[in-house]
């Protein structure tokens, strides 16, 4: 018989929410538990989309693939960062393997497969596409039945997401995610797949737009507020998904459900640009505007120790001698000069002075190998608890909101795992897992080493 794996991402699907708080609203995911095996699924430090799916599908971590955030420095110069994409490394993916075997892969809306490469399959990219008018699906003539098969308009993703329109953006979720659960059926009804991977940005989305009205730890916390259930009510569409596109793909195909990080009450931010000023590390040479983003000509280079960048987890770039253009660190002194900006970073507190709890990492000790133009250090504010605030202008180290738009949620370090194969039932275990594990787990599956 056929041995068919049907993988349900959920992009930020928070595991104290599956597998507690909204257990009893998810009757199908809690089946998936019983009949196979699930837990934590560790992320990847960062523990941020694209690194995460890109290491979720490839096994290796985002120093071996060389990409650490959305955006990344594409050389050792003081110009603007690049958007990651398909093309920012050369890894070969789960689904680059199985066409080599000769299997047949469906992949709908996964992180990193813009642009779309020629697979064994189809393809429909991410998120990420510039929109429906660049080519965004393999082959390219699959956009032209999109939007018939979802029943209306397929949504790529939420533009604009970060808005204060909340009926607006509730309404968009659960439009985009039943239209592409909808189409997701259709395709998988059709026997020609071996592997059908689905990757639904809803979840990532909601959290961001509603945490405040879901977790009353959120500092913004409203009890009144009218959307207190727009959380729990969303899981239970979710899970109501994810049962009729399981009874599509055959009582025979294994499922695999996981998420690439989890959520989290954001609690504020921390401008890490100011705090570099207000240190003596980066010198300007203009002063920005208010919540305008650095750009090269408002540093004075010559002076600049270091500098950084805005996200759910804080990048600090020391300025070397020798490595960038206008290096002010000599090579001899940055071991030195980094371990007393590590020491700095973990020391810092809120407005009251209380200690924040940042933890610091360097990628030459957490990654396998180190590629690409890595930052010279990770920061987690709070330890996630804070999003790093690139922009400057303010004069304010902390700031209670955030740059880029209203937002809720910051990432956190753990994702969902479960597995449920009808050829080998599990007896319910709870086994805790990483991200670099999925590849070789799904290749396993098909009998690949």
């Amino acid at each position: 018989m056929k041995r068919r794996l049907l993988v349900i991402g959920l992009d930020c699907a928070e595991p104290s929410l599956v597998f507690g708080a909204l257990r009893e609203r998810m009757p199908c995911t809690r089946g998936l538990c019983d009949r196979g095996t699930w837990g934590e699924l560790r992320s990847t430090d960062p523990p941020i989309t694209m690194p995460a799916w890109l290491a979720m599908f490839t096994g290796l971590d985002p120093g071996e693939l060389g990409v650490y955030g959305f955006r990344n420095r594409p050389d050792h110069g003081y110009g603007p960062m690049q958007i990651a994409s398909a093309r920012s490394t050369r890894a070969s993916r789960v689904w680059d393997r199985l066409s080599e075997a000769g299997l047949c892969s469906f992949l709908l809306g996964v992180p990193g497969t813009y642009p779309p490469w020629p697979i064994r399959g189809r393809m429909v990219a991410s998120f990420l596409s510039p929109g429906k008018e660049a080519v965004y699906t393999y082959p390219r003539e699959l956009a032209a039945s999109l939007d018939a098969l979802a029943g209306g308009e397929y949504l790529v993703d939420v533009t604009g997401f970060r808005t204060e329109d909340k009926d607006w953006l509730l309404g968009e979720i659960r439009r985009m995610t039943t239209a592409r659960f909808q189409l997701a059926r259709t395709w998988a009804a059709e026997p020609d797949w071996d592997l059908f991977a689905l990757v639904e940005m809803g979840p990532d989305r909601l959290h961001h737009g509603f945490w405040r009205h879901f977790d009353p730890a959120h500092r913004l916390h409203q009890p009144s507020s009218p959307y207190t259930s727009a959380i729990p009510d969303y899981y239970a569409l979710l899970d109501s998904e994810i049962a009729s596109l399981v009874e599509a793909a055959g009582p025979g195909t294994a499922v695999m459900l996981v998420s690439d990080h989890g959520a989290r009450a954001m609690q504020g931010g921390f401008c890490i640009n100011e705090w570099l000023v207000e240190q003596g590390d980066l010198v300007l040479a203009s002063r920005p505007e208010p919540a305008e983003r650095l750009q090269p000509e408002h540093v004075d280079w010559t002076r600049t120790r270091a500098w950084g960048a805005g996200g759910y987890y804080g990048r600090v770039f020391i300025n070397v001698q020798g490595r960038e253009p206008s290096g002010a660190v000599p090579r001899a002194q940055l071991e030195g000069y980094r371990a007393d900006l590590i020491r700095r970073l973990e020391a810092t507190a809120d407005e009251d002075g209380r200690s924040l709890g940042t933890r610091v990492l360097r990628p030459d000790t957490i990654y396998r190998r180190v590629s690409g133009i890595p930052p010279d250090l990770l920061v987690y504010f709070g330890d996630l608890a804070w999003r790093s605030i690139g922009t400057l202008g303010s004069g304010r180290i902390h700031v209670r909101g955030n740059d880029t738009g209203p937002d809720d949620a910051n990432h956190d370090r753990h994702g969902i795992f479960v597995f449920a194969d009808p050829a080998r039932p599990g007896d319910g275990a709870r086994v805790e897992r990483d991200i670099l594990e999925v590849t070789p787990a799904i290749l396993d599956f098909f009998g690949l080493a």
